[in-house]
């Protein structure tokens, strides 16, 4: 083989970091994608029974019929059981008329959506949830801690601080904003770091963050609130 044909092994190693970071890049694009398609797909399924349950009488039996057709004719998706698609009816509800949630409430999987709409019962602290779930790709697991640790509240006492730099072993995380068991297991996005080991590095960065001052999160976070209280919707 020619010198002009090889390449060293720095090369070849840059070569490869390159190519993986494409696909990795391509397949996060494409999951999404599907996220966003998948909510919206919920959405419109909450819409349609809302619609049409206004002003009738029937309920359960009839939305117990639908969950059973949807799972005959469409096997290998998951989520048309009678109690997700009451939740898609919640989740509608909840979010319908509001210009500023109902396009962030796509940035995030379904199960993360489904934790925010039922534990949390102020939009404020929905916004705020919805929020630090897409920018620090909190796992479900994570999520109900931050919830159950009332960081919301204690983020606005200036008691937490979410604005440390990520590590480059934690970047990976954000991509799991948008990953459950929800979107299509084939769109595997090769994390270095399992799930598990990322909810054990936040648990630990949170009891470290514990001590500090809020300071960039916190401050864009009351202005958030201070802009919704005076009707700015930007």
């Amino acid at each position: 083989m020619s010198k002009t044909n090889r390449l060293s092994h720095d090369e070849y190693f840059s070569l490869l970091t390159e190519v993986k970071e494409r696909v990795r890049s391509a397949q996060y694009d494409a999951l999404r994608a599907v996220n966003k398609e998948l909510i919206a797909l919920y959405w419109d399924i909450g819409r349609m029974i809302e619609e049409r349950q206004k002003g009738e009488t029937w309920g359960k039996s009839v939305v117990a019929n639908l969950s059973g057709d949807l799972q005959q004719e469409f096997p290998g998706i998951q989520g048309f059981s009678a109690q997700n698609l009451w939740r898609m009816r919640q989740f509608y509800l909840t979010y319908t008329g509001n210009e500023k949630l109902s396009p962030l409430v796509r940035e995030i999987s379904w199960t993360k959506n489904v934790v925010i709409f039922m534990q949390c019962k102020d939009t404020l602290e929905r916004e705020f949830y919805i929020r630090m779930t897409k920018k620090f790709g909190w796992t479900k697991n994570v999520l109900i801690h931050q919830i159950e640790n009332q960081s919301y509240e204690k983020t606005l006492l200036g008691q937490t601080n979410f604005d440390k730099t990520l590590t480059p072993k934690l970047r990976a995380q954000a991509k799991l904003a948008v990953k459950d068991e929800y979107t299509f297991d084939f769109l595997e996005l090769g994390e270095e770091h399992s799930e598990r080991e990322l909810e054990r590095a936040l648990f630990c960065g949170q009891r470290i963050y514990a001590a500090g001052c809020c300071t960039n999160i916190m401050e864009e976070f009351v202005t958030i609130i201070t802009k919704m209280r005076k009707g700015d919707k930007s």
